[in-house]
């Protein structure tokens, strides 16, 4: 192992304002390091071993950094090489934390909340703040509670946060979800997987992140299987270890920068992509037109310098064309020639980044109807949940806010192949998911500056 160094708290960069001279191609290699949403559960999975664990390819990103600090208050040793990506962390002594001290370090972060289970197993009792998170649809943590209520937790709301308790201790259940939650399926793993019994799992959430949890959590001595019905049955144990692993790659991040190569005109490798998680996201670029390159070691994107096509798209949960795509992609198609058809099923409210794009020059329609051939859950409600892009249009610079993570990834897209300059105010948001973003640009040839001018 490489020389470690504690973690430093996160600096607060949210309101840091960037500019961007559009109109360049980007051009070069970038890499991408763990899945953000991966390795914040799997530093959350560390609580359940009697030994250390050593996580690895692990991105410098603020969510890391937040999810450490909570760790950390919670009694548990944090070691990370931040160079080598490797993150160490002993949870022999973990205590209790105060919710102050919770609220704090959590921020707008939802993670807290999958600390529940854990700390249920190692300290009888869990407690968590008001929790927040992007504003791109309704997460409420009633599947949560609902989720530790069913394994015989006693949840108690009260002023200063959500008090939870298991004094007969946790013991195994059977669960359906009515909708395939990737949050409520992670806190069912990580709180069954010590629960006495067996527990069954309906409805789960597939993704390949998901996947990975359950690998970290089979290498700490759980039992796990995974049906190709999307159930989930957990054995519980008495005991687990710790874990060595190393971090699925992030295709999220991956599939960001394969829009921004076509929206740019430009040609991007990115080392460490991975094809078998992107499949679906691959079909889908080839069908608009991009060229690809599969390589052992990553996946080359570039505009193949011919119009792109306009596609008919819904999102889905794994394995369809997951919503995390769903904004970058959305600038892509306003370069492509046509009309292309979105319906975004999974966050109902997802589309309202699209109002900046058109004051840059796009034309987004949005509609409540559920439009490209299938209705979803959100086809009786008054969300604008679909979209019809009309492309070819020319971007131009604009003043724009970050209003989440992915949203704001897109703008700084459609920046980049704006022309004239904009100005993207709230670019810090951006750090929770996309390690070392302004390196990657310049390694790409972006012209950009921070700074209020």
């Amino acid at each position: 192992m490489g020389a470690l160094t504690s973690v430093p708290p996160g600096k607060d960069t949210m309101s840091s304002t960037f500019h961007v001279r559009g109109g360049r191609p980007l051009d070069g290699e970038i890499t991408v390091r763990g899945a953000k949403n991966l390795v914040s559960k799997a530093m959350v999975a560390a609580l359940l071993g009697t030994s250390p664990s050593v996580l690895r390819s692990v991105p410098d990103i603020s969510d890391v950094r937040i999810v450490s600090n909570l760790l950390s208050i919670h009694g548990v040793k944090i070691e990370h090489d931040v160079a080598g990506g490797e993150l160490r962390l002993d949870p022999s002594n973990v205590e209790r934390a105060h919710v102050a001290d919770i609220d704090a370090h959590a921020g707008s972060s939802r993670i807290p909340i999958l600390f529940c289970g854990p700390l249920l197993h190692r300290l009888g009792e869990a407690i968590i703040p008001d929790l927040g998170g992007c504003r791109i649809g309704d997460r409420p943590i009633n599947y949560h509670l609902d989720v530790l209520r069913s394994f015989g937790a006693i949840v108690d709301k009260r002023e200063m946060g959500i008090h939870i308790t298991a004094p007969n201790g946790l013991r195994g259940t059977k669960i359906h979800l009515e909708y395939p939650s990737v949050g409520a399926t992670e806190q069912v793993l990580l709180t069954a997987v010590r629960a006495q019994g067996v527990t069954e799992l309906t409805g789960a959430a597939v993704e390949p992140e998901i996947e990975d949890l359950i690998a970290v959590l089979q290498k700490m001595g759980a039992l796990i299987s995974l049906q190709t019905d999307r159930t989930i049955t957990i054995e519980g144990v008495d005991e687990l270890g710790g874990y060595d692993h190393v971090a699925l790659a992030d295709r999220i991040e991956a599939g960001s920068w394969a829009c921004a190569a076509l929206v740019t005109k430009g040609d991007v490798f990115v080392r460490g992509a991975q094809q078998k998680p992107m499949a679906t996201f691959l079909n889908i670029f080839r069908k608009v037109g991009g060229g690809l390159e599969i390589r052992e070691d990553g996946i080359r994107f570039h505009h193949p310098g011919t119009p792109l096509k306009a596609i008919a798209l819904e999102t889905d949960v794994h394995p369809g064309f997951m919503t995390d795509w769903q904004q970058p992609l959305v600038v892509a198609l306003t370069q492509a020639d046509g009309i292309s058809i979105l319906h975004e099923t999974v966050y109902e409210n997802r589309l309202g980044f699209t109002s900046a794009l058109n004051d840059m020059g796009a034309r987004i329609q949005v509609y409540r109807e559920c439009l490209g051939g299938s209705s979803c859950r959100f086809g009786r409600s008054n969300y604008n949940h679909s979209a019809v892009v009309s492309g070819p249009t020319s971007l131009r610079g604009a003043d724009i806010t970050v209003p989440d993570l992915r949203g704001g990834f897109s703008y700084l897209i459609a920046a980049l192949g704006a022309e004239g300059v904009s100005t993207i105010r709230g670019i810090g948001l951006i750090d929770r998911g996309y390690e070392s973003f302004r390196d990657k640009l310049t390694a790409l040839g972006a012209d950009y500056w921070e700074g209020e001018e």
